[in-house]
């Protein structure tokens, strides 16, 4: 009987979790998501991931964490003491992009915002209510006022979301560039989650690595840590990440549409 196998995941990941599911025929693994607004209460989503790792315990034979680190004080604590391996990376912008090219992104302007599909579908709710400045627009410069760009790392071809993406940068004022990135690691991680061991194969390349179970070192994983601090960078209250810029001509135009290539 084949192992059945439940991946605890972000809501803001569902659908592209789901397709990797369907396309590869994965019927033996489940999906259980924790809300995606989550994310503006972090400090909840490690006790989150514990309930659900051990309201399942015994009804599968491996779980895993989709979560990236995402700012959840606690998360690898938590996933370390019950054996539970996650994604690599410090946040989804990272393993979409892949680490190494958001890390690039990020050097190449700090000042930047980003988004993925799921950004861009729920950018008022998500974002915008969550900070109250739909109630409160004076906000918006204090949130806001610090990027001159936003980069949308689209999970799909698909002209309505690149259309509000689009939007979201103009509503910002921010110069707007489009990068196509597909599933990046999580397509990966969602695949090596359904076959484990099977078959000989041992690539944990693109798990989080600690001390504990599942032979996990301490630290984070290759190319973490790196892309928190271009993360970081952007989003420093107070710090003004345009200051390389000032002596540039800060024209609001949208940039080329690009693939991560490059091309």
């Amino acid at each position: 009987m084949r192992e059945r196998v439940l991946i605890i995941a972000c809501g803001a990941l569902a659908p592209e979790i789901r397709s990797v599911l369907r396309a590869d025929g994965l019927d033996h693994v489940d999906l259980t998501c924790l809300p995606a607004d989550l994310h503006m209460r972090p400090q909840l989503i490690a006790e989150g991931v514990r309930l659900a790792i051990r309201r399942a315990r015994g009804a599968y034979d491996r779980i895993y964490c989709a979560y990236a680190q995402c700012g959840a004080d606690g998360l690898d604590a938590v996933l370390e003491a019950e054996g539970v391996e996650r994604i690599d990376g410090p946040h989804c912008y990272a393993f979409y992009a892949g680490q190494s090219t958001f890390v690039a992104l990020a050097d190449a302007e700090p000042a930047t915002f980003y988004l993925t599909d799921f950004l861009a579908r729920q950018f008022d709710r998500i974002v915008l209510r969550s900070l109250g400045a739909d109630r409160h627009p004076e906000l918006m410069s204090l949130y806001f006022g610090n990027y001159r760009r936003l980069v949308y790392l689209a999970q799909t071809d698909d002209a309505e979301l690149t259309d509000k993406a689009r939007r979201v940068a103009a509503g910002l004022g921010l110069e707007f560039e489009r990068r196509f990135a597909g599933l990046g690691e999580l397509g990966d991680f969602v695949r090596r989650a359904a076959h484990g061991e099977e078959g000989g194969a041992k690539d944990r390349s693109l798990l989080a690595r600690h001390s504990g179970p599942g032979d996990r070192q301490a630290g984070p994983g290759d190319g973490e840590e790196a892309a928190w601090r271009a993360l970081r960078a952007g989003h420093r209250p107070g710090r003004d990440a345009r200051r390389p810029h000032r002596q540039r001509r800060l024209s609001r135009t949208v940039a080329p549409e690009r693939s991560l290539s490059g091309k």
